[in-house]
């Protein structure tokens, strides 16, 4: 791969930077996520963003995309990160939502589906995880019963993201049992204004209503709503995970590289900066987050080629979650008791935040399984 950008690239970045210099917003309204004014402020900053033509740049221009490259769209995520600039708000929906309707959507689906999704006017969360189906996605139990021009759906989602906000809602429902519990799966976007939804914010250990249980109580879901092929939901689920981990995770290899900067900086302002041992740290998780930012340049030749984020997208999603946890708890071990009082330079609110990484998106478990059968080609575990 050629690391340097492209005439074409580097004006691209240059625009980029100019545009967020002059229109970051404050963040008088994005102290506290979940909240009200968190939701309707980030709202703002996504619309704002897509009218500008910075939202869904690798999406087909029909359907309100910029119709630009991957590298574009990279090149744009590195600039947000670096000039911390709040994220938009509905990136359920436009890292997997999204991608999966261009996928595998009908044409009135993407007509319908795609519009509102970009310009943060529907908001989207994700239908997968249950109580007792997390790491085992295929033990699904929400069920959904064929009712000729529509489906009922009866059971229960758990950590869902932004839910309480969210007008649709990737739904994977078992809708008859088979010898393979991946087989008879349908892939639905459920409304989540339907009767019979019900939604508990779930409190996390930072004090966020982030994730959230989702109830289903006989609703009704038109089979206008299904995605992809009725009973052949598992496909479907599949290229939603790939995105998940490929297209979120290469924002996250800029992002492990300003935490680490961020540390050293912390280490110097306590005055730990010449210490060895703090030094040993730093200089390997510095090492590690540019050797994820080149795995995250490998995934980007890889989606160039197909067009479709390949199972390597584990390995950033992976890296990065057991990388940033390290980093975090590094960073109160840093500034000693102190670090435990108050939130400092919000150290202590990342490393309670960060336990969470390595379960959302796929735990660490299933990760390596994944990267042992789909990418070394070892033999399945089960």
């Amino acid at each position: 791969m050629d690391f340097e950008l492209s005439d074409v690239e580097k004006a691209f970045r240059d625009e980029v930077r100019a545009w967020l210099k002059a229109n970051r917003p404050s963040e008088d309204a994005s102290t506290e996520p979940g909240k009200a004014a968190w939701i309707d402020h980030r709202r703002a900053w996504q619309k704002k963003l897509h009218e500008a033509g910075y939202v869904g740049i690798t999406w087909p221009k029909e359907y309100g995309g910029r119709g630009g490259t991957f590298m574009e769209q990279l090149i744009f995520s590195d600039e947000m990160i670096l000039a911390h600039t709040p994220e938009p708000i509905n990136v359920i929906g436009l890292g997997m939502g999204g991608p999966v309707v261009i996928a595998h959507g009908t044409e009135d689906q993407k007509q319908r589906y795609l519009p509102p999704l970009l310009s943060a006017a529907e908001i989207w969360c994700q239908g997968f995880s249950e109580p007792n189906a997390g790491s085992d996605l295929s033990a699904l139990q929400t069920k959904a019963e064929d009712r000729g021009d529509h489906y009922l759906v009866n059971g229960q989602k758990v950590w869902t993201t932004l839910a309480h906000v969210a007008k649709w809602c990737m739904l994977l429902a078992r809708e008859r049992k088979e010898a393979n519990p991946r087989d008879g799966l349908t892939y639905l976007l459920v409304d989540m204004e339907s009767p019979g939804v019900e939604v508990r914010p779930l409190v996390q250990i930072t004090g966020d209503a982030e994730f959230n249980e989702i109830f289903f109580k006989d609703v009704r879901v038109p089979k206008s709503q299904v995605l992809g092929e009725p009973g052949k939901g598992w496909a479907v689920a599949m290229t939603t995970l790939l995105h998940e981990r490929g297209t979120l995770g290469l924002a996250l290899t800029t992002r492990a590289q300003i935490t680490a900067a961020e540390l050293a900086e912390h280490a110097r302002k306590l005055g730990r900066g010449s210490d060895p041992l703090v030094r040993q740290k730093i200089a390997q998780f510095t090492i590690e987050a540019r050797a994820l930012q080149l795995n995250g340049f490998r995934a980007v030749t890889a989606m160039k080629r197909n067009g479709i984020p390949g199972p390597e997208g584990s390995i950033l999603k992976l890296m990065w979650s057991e990388l940033n946890q390290r980093m975090s708890e590094a960073a109160l071990d840093i500034a000693g008791p102190a670090g435990q009082v108050g939130d400092g330079e919000g150290w202590k609110y990342q490393f309670l935040r960060s336990r969470a990484n390595t379960i959302e998106a796929g735990t660490s478990e299933v990760l390596r399984n994944i990267l042992a059968e789909r990418v070394l080609g070892l033999p399945r575990s089960r």
